[in-house]
């Protein structure tokens, strides 16, 4: 049975028992501060656990694609560890209980293939339950399951919790038996290989005040509604059904081992699981790479880009490895257009948004790699100069700081770092390598720690949300309108009244002001409430369905319970929507101009001025964008209505409506058209026709990051007063270079080129000058204890490669067979700095000119024994300079 199909029969079997089918969340976790990714099927649900939120349906069933990557250094080791997995799930939001959870599962489990089940065998089906869960046992004893395959087991293995204080409870997991070959008898307790996990109950049924571990929490009461979240791993479920040893055999991953097999001509026998991955770590490697490419095409298909921070980071990484692994199998061409379509093919019967978009995917991918390539050329030629300064230092191990440096600086695996020392009879100072990661990973759990909510802080939000439902937003249709105070919120939690000069948090039964979101700023304006009046400095939605408004209390104060008459700035509010209608026509111009990978990443809609985030893997051309521009101008002219409407998302993709990569949509959602010509999911502001929006001018495209660009615009006012200051600047050029203004681009260009040449001709000047006295400066070197000295200051403002050039050039001027040591200062930028060069006789010596050069400035600078460089001291000290390096050879 392929994998495509189990998906298709879980959801089919739930359906039929009452569940809402909901889509899979996107991978990138937009919702949760303390996560990346989706890394479970319930985390798109947590708002229904926590009691945010009034869950829309009593059952649900899903299908959630998620990433895990805590353990991404034992993937491939095991036949159990992957990064990206799907975990079928079904869901009861306060319905039925373990009473009908059990028997659904495995009804669903036993049921014959004919009839829509799995067909597992019942005789080698286990269970786990609680310690103390007799209630499980007795369902499960009366579901068909002999009471000698339920095993009871403890908190590290039968209990959930989400980590932090909020609803818990006992598990009861099923396991399922895969034969003698496999393993010991005995249970899942004996061994965890043979007998294989593949779907948990959860049965939340308590609350816990405080997690501190899987085996010590505190419990502090039983919830009133009892919720079941379960969990049916897909990989393992398909593994089991087709009949092979692993996740990595299964039909969506096999084809990728496969064809990694055929590119590095490795072989494995009788296949990758039948292997001891510890003494066989090619098979470790196509597993790496299968696993990792598959999660990479996943990754980007939602969305994600290759960066050097946060999500994009950890995607880079993980393509990183697996490029690695096909070069470490001997691969040296580029392997991703190899490999990816493979994974494509595989994953789009489940995805088939994977083959629609794949153009978009696979640019991302391949711009990656073929970085990545650049930056392995590059790390091994630092790596060869580390290891050829370890050889002369005559030692036998390459440094852990340098083995780091290439890994955390220039992305170079430690593995290749320690097979091209082997090479060349070096080892690595592995431990020192760890240390440093491992400090560097202390500082990200810190900074993680520091980060995350744990969802305590927003209880007083919760508390305010609880009180009354969600908040209504009436501003699409109006801009001011009566309403009460709900809840006011301070620094120690929520307060009664604030008065005179109080910063405090507002929320109101119902609201025209518009909470940050969707890329657009809130509303700002005043709220009047009794004698009292509040100007509105923020306005956000800290948990979803609750409007709070930060205000300042400008006059007399203002209590909870009081009547009072919510007005927003228009200005602002028509000025920020017309900014936000312009991003929409950039957004479908661009892709109009660009081809449809070109979406959206980000965006930023202020009063009277645009930023738009979008992917691609190029910069766009000036001439592009004087089109985009002037086509987005000719829509302003069509004065194109602006039309908001709701519908379901289903119908909104069949129009063609724009979703944003990452964003989570429900199944009903809002739609904003300009016209014929763009249609998006928005829950923004706008402005009444194309034709408000007056004018648009594009300012800047610049890079943000890999494959992603940045737009920044000025819209109507804005846009008009940029224009005006524009062409009175030309105005002016035009009346000094006495030509008209359509001259002025060319007279410019002109005279910088002309200044360019002037410099260039300076530079050589100024070079003449630094090295025209290089032959006196040799004949008249002094000799200290039999070695040839030469000390001298450049003239001031002497560049760099100059000052270097001088001192290459009178050592070369001296003798070969005298020891020689020339010393050069130069002053600029009120710094001085300095320059040694020696000669071999002078490095038989035992002279160093990085010795020199440290010893002069405490220890600062850098370079060879050859050559080196340092500085940073203020420019009086030139002189003195001289006189440390002087000294130095006189001593010894």
């Amino acid at each position: 049975m392929r994998t495509a199909e189990v998906k298709r029969r879980f959801l089919a079997h739930f359906e039929s028992n009452g569940h809402t089918v909901v889509p899979s969340a996107p991978l990138p976790a937009i919702d949760d501060p303390n996560l990346l990714f989706i890394n479970a099927g319930m985390v798109q649900f947590v708002p229904y656990f926590l009691g945010q939120q009034a869950a829309p349906f009593k059952r649900a069933v899903s299908v959630q694609k998620c990433i895990r990557t805590p353990d991404i250094d034992e993937v491939g080791k095991t036949s159990r560890h992957g990064t990206f997995f799907q975990m079928n799930g079904n869901f009861s939001f306060g319905d039925y209980f373990k009473e009908q959870a059990i028997p659904l599962a495995w009804e669903l489990s036993t049921k014959p293939v004919s009839e829509g089940g799995y067909g597992l065998d019942p005789e080698r089906i286990w269970a786990t339950v609680y310690l103390d869960d007799d209630e499980s046992i007795d369902i499960w004893h009366r579901t068909g399951l002999p009471l000698e395959r339920i095993v009871r087991r403890g908190k590290a293995d039968n209990y959930w919790s989400m980590g932090i204080p909020g609803p818990a409870g006992p598990c009861s997991e099923i396991y399922y038996d895969r034969g003698a070959e496999y393993g010991k008898e005995g249970g899942p307790e004996v061994d965890e290989d043979r007998y294989l996990e593949f779907w948990n109950n959860v049965f939340m049924q308590y609350e816990i005040a405080d997690v501190k571990s899987k085996q010590e929490f505190r419990v502090v009461g039983e919830l009133p509604a009892k919720n079941i979240d379960t969990g049916m791993g897909l990989e393992r479920m398909a593994s089991i059904l087709q009949n092979v040893d692993n996740m990595y055999e299964i039909d969506e991953i096999r084809p990728l081992i496969d064809r990694a097999v055929e590119l590095t001509g490795k072989r494995y026998g009788q296949g990758v699981s039948k292997v001891a991955s510890e003494s066989h770590p090619d098979d470790v490697r196509l597993r790496v790479i299968a696993d990792h490419v598959r999660t990479s095409l996943m990754l980007i298909g939602d969305g994600v880009t290759p960066s050097n921070e946060g999500r994009g980071y950890v995607l880079r990484r993980i393509m990183r490895r697996a490029i690695r692994a096909v070069r470490l199998l001997g691969y040296e061409d580029p392997a991703l257009p190899e490999l990816l379509p493979v994974a494509r093919d595989a994953m789009s019967p489940s995805y088939p948004e994977l083959a629609e978009e794949f153009e978009r995917i696979s640019q991302y991918a391949y711009a990656e790699e073929e970085a990545f390539r650049s930056t392995l050329r590059a790390g091994t030629t630092i790596l060869d100069t580390a290891i050829a300064d370890t050889k002369k230092a005559k030692a036998k191990e390459l440094s852990g700081d340098k083995a780091f440096q290439l890994h955390d600086t220039y992305g170079f695996p430690i593995d290749l770092t320690l097979e091209i020392a082997a090479e060349q009879g070096l080892k690595v100072d592995t431990e020192g390598f760890r240390r440093l990661m491992a400090e560097q990973r202390s500082r990200a759990k810190a900074d993680a720690k520091a980060r995350k909510s744990g969802h305590a802080d927003l209880s007083a939000y919760r508390s305010a949300l609880e009180d009354g439902g969600a908040v209504e937003f009436t501003g699409y249709a109006e801009v001011s309108r009566e309403s009460r105070v709900r809840a006011l919120l301070g620094a120690p939690g929520r307060v009664e009244v604030a008065g005179l000069g109080e910063i405090v948090e507002l929320v109101l039964d119902s609201t025209p002001f518009y909470a940050e979101g969707g890329g657009q700023q809130p509303d700002t304006g005043l709220i009047t409430v009794g004698g009292g009046r509040a100007e509105v400095l923020d306005v956000q939605q800290p948990v979803p369905g609750l409007i709070v408004h930060k205000v300042k209390i400008v006059d007399g104060e203002i209590r909870v319970g009081e009547a009072g008459f919510a007005e927003i700035d228009t200005e602002r509010r028509r000025a920020i929507s017309r900014a936000h209608t312009a991003t929409h026509l950039v957004h479908q111009t661009m892709r109009n101009f660009l081809g449809e990978s070109a979406t959206q990443a980000g965006s930023m809609n202020a009063p009277g001025r645009l930023r738009f985030d979008f992917n691609t893997p190029q910069a766009v051309a000036p001439s592009v964008l004087h089109d985009v521009e002037q086509q987005i101008n000719e829509v302003l002219m069509q004065d194109l209505e602006v039309r908001a409407f709701l519908t379901s998302q289903a119908e909104a993709r069949a129009m063609g409506a724009m979703a944003l990569f990452g964003e989570k949509y429900g199944d009903v959602v809002r739609v904003v058209e300009v016209g014929d010509y763009a249609r998006e999911l928005c829950g923004g502001t706008h402005t009444p026709s194309s034709g408000h929006l007056g004018l648009v001018k594009i300012l800047s495209e610049a890079s943000i990051g890999s494959g992603v660009r940045r737009v920044e615009a000025l819209v109507g006012m804005d846009a008009f007063r940029h224009l005006a200051k524009e062409h009175l600047l030309v105005s002016r050029l035009a009346e000094l270079y006495r030509v008209p203004n359509e001259q002025v681009a060319e007279r410019v260009e002109q005279t910088v080129s002309q200044l360019r040449d002037a410099e260039r001709e300076l530079e050589k000047l100024r070079a003449q000058l630094v090295l025209g006295g290089a032959a006196a400066l040799a004949a008249q070197a002094k000799d200290l204890r039999g070695v040839a000295y030469v000390g001298t200051e450049a003239p001031e403002g002497a560049a760099v490669n100059d000052v270097r050039t001088l001192a290459q050039e009178v050592r070369g001027m001296i003798a070969a067979d005298r020891p020689a040591v020339v010393a050069v200062v130069s002053r600029a930028n009120g710094k001085a700095s300095l320059i040694v060069a020696i000669n071999g006789a002078a490095k038989s010596r035992g002279i160093s000119a990085a010795d020199l050069v440290k010893g002069a400035l405490s220890g600062r600078g850098g370079g060879n024994a050859d050559l080196a460089q340092g500085g940073g001291l203020p420019a009086e000290e030139a002189p003195n300079l001289l006189v440390a390096v002087e000294r130095a050879l006189a001593d010894a």
